[in-house]
């Protein structure tokens, strides 16, 4: 059965994530406003840009409180860079936390501007070797025991997984392979 998969599309790499979905042959949309909000979805994508920018913006659309009912309701939700920073219970290095759903404490911005950002490969746990690519990315400071950590990059946490979330701090959507996309299809 195809997946019906819907993706923030406020602000950030939506794009990117749709052009993966689409790959993967499962049904998407875009997320712009509270019509957009279809009860008869299968999972939802935060994708990465600005956290600050996209948390405002859900909150101005009227979009917050739905989407808070569908994430803490059980709806699968793949957050990467900024819907990581989106979905964590903690950021360390600022005060204001957004959906707050997933047990982990986070740092924005972990690896420096955007001058910072890199690519590197690594062991993401059930898929194997990876290439990440880390823009202004934040990093996972701390997970709480009923959190799975399912990547690091030089012992910093950078994927992570709890109940009906998965997060990765990179960007999966910005390479060519489809694995943790797939992943997320197929285990949520």
């Amino acid at each position: 059965m195809k997946k019906k998969i819907a993706v923030l599309a406020v602000q950030g790499a939506f794009i990117e994530h749709i052009n993966a979905l689409k790959r993967l042959n499962a049904e998407c949309f875009e997320i712009r406003q509270k019509a957009d909000l279809n009860p008869s979805i299968d999972g939802l994508i935060l994708p990465g840009g600005e956290s600050t920018v996209m948390g405002k913006l859900v909150d101005e659309l009227g979009l917050f409180p739905r989407l808070y009912e569908l994430i803490t309701g059980g709806l699968p939700v793949f957050g990467t860079c900024a819907g990581l920073i989106l979905l964590a219970k903690r950021i360390s290095n600022g005060s204001h936390t957004y959906f707050a759903a997933m047990d982990i404490t986070v740092k924005r911005n972990a690896y420096g501007r955007q001058l910072g950002s890199f690519a590197a490969n690594g062991n993401f746990s059930g898929i194997g070797e990876f290439p990440m690519t880390f823009i202004r990315a934040p990093m996972i400071e701390s997970a709480a025991e009923n959190v799975e950590v399912l990547a690091r990059e030089n012992q910093r946490i950078v994927a992570a997984r709890q109940d009906n979330m998965l997060v990765t701090a990179f960007h999966p959507e910005l390479t060519h392979d489809l694995r943790v996309h797939e992943y997320f299809l197929k285990n949520f």
